[in-house]
């Protein structure tokens, strides 16, 4: 617990950590030796000498105020690490995350991030606000009276020493049982918000075909298996966690009864048994408070191991300064070799080279790796075998900010942030001039939807652009990457899914970006296919064919078969 949270406040504040740990540790320990000292201060008091007395009380008066001290100390800076916190984890949150390769977000992954970036923020707060001292007192406290038990005497020093190893034990057994069942709540809770997002977010569908009012399977579900998941939880911690409270308070009475044993048989004088009776009843009082809050420890511990896992995520290496470019808008790909997962393989040793200001256009069924290709050569992730190289310098060799320097990226599935229609168009390039943006636009037919806006390029366009069309917003990320004004432009088949009106705005900026960049294509459609400068035809992860469109057809191979089938569909009509 403590590591982790070392890891997530950071090297910066590891002192402070120490030091508050430092100040709680001796608190605890000054607990301790304050409830002992009540021993020989009881013992003096029954047996009425008054100045050793008087002594001892001075004693425990004094180790009292420093146990206060300690006490006020270790508490502020508890508050001052959860503000800390409060004012500075999610800042380092968001730089460590953007260092993070593309290839790391995942659904499941930006949906724990969620849930930790919220949840695990207030609970390392309340870590240090609160839960750590009844953890550590509850462990240094009756471990300093055990030991000063054994010189008070050694019999019931030895037993209460004893029953730290077991109740421990116990302890123990009843907090995994507790993290288990958080882990699965966790992971059912998780599932369970993702649905939500995904219900709210698909209204438009769900309507479509009624299905809103009659609910929906995916969401009652996540939600049955999230209610399941906590009844599992509270019917097996349950029994445990008493269990656990209840060794306390065996261990105690065990105690209690080795001390009337000893008394009666004469090995220890009635008022000192007293004194001692009153001190176990103190190292049994921190282990019932540690015992009642096992359950929220373990929970509160999962929590940070699972935020300290996204800061244990390592970014991909890369060089403190870039390689300098020596080819600018080239990409090559030498024997390249990659996969997902270990033993499954994508692409298998795949080779070529495109040269600057000429257009590639990869085709090939789906999952035979186009999507893949572009990834790598953003570095969304790291190959297995091989290479690539961006402006003739090997992407492993530049910075992140290099390397997206060198590329501008239009997919199908475009994302325009809650932000002017001019702001998301900026987000190619922001230190554009005004002039520079109305062009952009303007190849891109922008300008178009500009006149229809009540705004004009002022217009905020929603989240997602959700007040624009699909072909709207695809619009809007050609203009992006025309601003930008990258040598390389990566398109994964722009026009795939764009009606003609679309198309035609989109097809006219496409000629633009090829006029002044290297294109490389994911191709469904025939004209951008018969429009390019080379083909590369993938099949299961490898090339299988390469060429000019007429070369590949004289083939008669693959690429023929795909060119037929697209034909075909072209000549598909409505007929009565």
């Amino acid at each position: 617990m403590i590591r982790d949270l070392m890891t997530i406040l950071g090297p910066e504040h590891r002192r402070s950590v120490q030091v508050y740990l430092a100040w709680l540790a001796a608190y605890s320990v000054l607990q301790g030796v304050a409830m002992a000292f009540l021993v020989p201060a009881l013992e003096a008091m029954l047996a009425g000498t008054t100045g050793t007395a008087v002594a001892w009380v001075a004693a425990t008066l004094a180790v009292v105020a420093a146990t206060c001290v300690a006490h006020y100390v270790q508490t502020m800076k508890g508050f001052a690490l959860a503000i800390i916190t409060l004012t500075s984890l999610h800042h380092r949150l968001g730089d460590h995350v953007a260092s993070l390769p593309l290839g790391w977000f995942s659904s499941e992954r930006v949906g724990r991030l969620s849930r930790s970036a919220t949840g695990g923020t207030m609970m390392v707060t309340q870590v240090t606000a609160h839960m750590l001292t009844p953890v550590v007192s509850g462990i240094l406290t009756p471990a300093t009276v055990a030991v000063a038990m054994v010189f008070f005497d050694w019999r019931l020093g030895l037993a209460t020493l004893l029953c730290g190893p077991l109740l421990y034990l116990v302890h123990r057994w009843a907090a995994t049982w507790v993290g288990r069942g958080e882990q699965l709540t966790d992971a059912a809770g998780t599932v369970a918000s993702d649905r939500v997002v995904e219900f709210a977010a698909n209204q438009q569908v769900l309507r479509a075909f009624g299905r809103a009012s009659q609910g929906y399977q995916p969401l009652d579900e996540a939600v049955e298996t999230q209610k399941r998941a906590w009844g599992r939880m509270l019917w097996q911690s349950a029994p445990r966690l008493l269990a656990s409270g209840l060794a306390v308070q065996l261990a105690f009475a065990a105690l209690i009864a080795l001390g009337v044993l000893l008394a009666l048989d004469g090995a220890v004088e009635p008022v000192t048994l007293v004194a001692l009776l009153a001190l176990a009843a103190r190292f049994a009082g921190p282990l019932a408070e540690l015992a009642g809050q096992s359950g929220m420890l373990r929970m509160a511990a999962n929590d940070l191991h699972r935020l300290a896992a996204i800061f244990d995520e390592r970014p991909l290496a890369e060089p403190s300064r870039s390689r300098p470019v020596t080819r600018r808008g080239e990409i090559e790909l030498s024997g390249v070799s990659f996969g997902y997962a270990p033993g499954r393989p994508v692409l298998h040793d795949v080779s070529f080279r495109v040269r600057p200001r000429t257009m590639t256009a990869i085709v090939g069924a789906s999952g035979s790796g186009k999507t893949t290709i572009t990834r790598l050569i953003m570095r969304f992730f790291d190959v297995n075998a091989g290479s690539v190289a961006v402006g003739g310098v090997d992407v492993r060799e530049l910075t992140t900010e290099e390397l997206m320097a060198q590329l501008s990226v239009v997919m199908q599935d475009v994302y325009l942030f809650d932000d002017t229609l001019e702001g998301n168009i900026r987000v190619g390039r922001p230190a554009a001039t005004d002039a520079e943006v109305r062009e952009a636009a303007r190849l891109a037919g922008v300008d178009e939807i500009v006149a229809r806006l009540p705004e004009g390029r002022r217009t905020r366009v929603g989240e997602g652009g959700a007040s624009l069309s699909g072909g709207e917003r695809q619009r809007v990320s050609v203009a992006r990457a025309l601003l930008k004004d990258a040598p390389i432009v990566l398109l994964d088949e722009a026009t795939a899914a764009l009606d003609p009106e679309n198309e035609r705005y989109v097809r006219n900026a496409l000629r633009s970006l090829m006029d002044r960049a290297t294109l490389l294509v994911i191709a469904h459609q025939l004209p951008t296919v018969v429009a390019a400068d080379e083909i590369l035809v993938l099949d299961g992860g490898r090339i299988a064919e390469r060429g000019t469109h007429e070369e590949l057809l004289a083939a008669g191979g693959r690429y023929t078969r795909f060119w037929a089938e697209r034909r075909r569909s072209q000549g598909w009509r409505l007929v009565s």
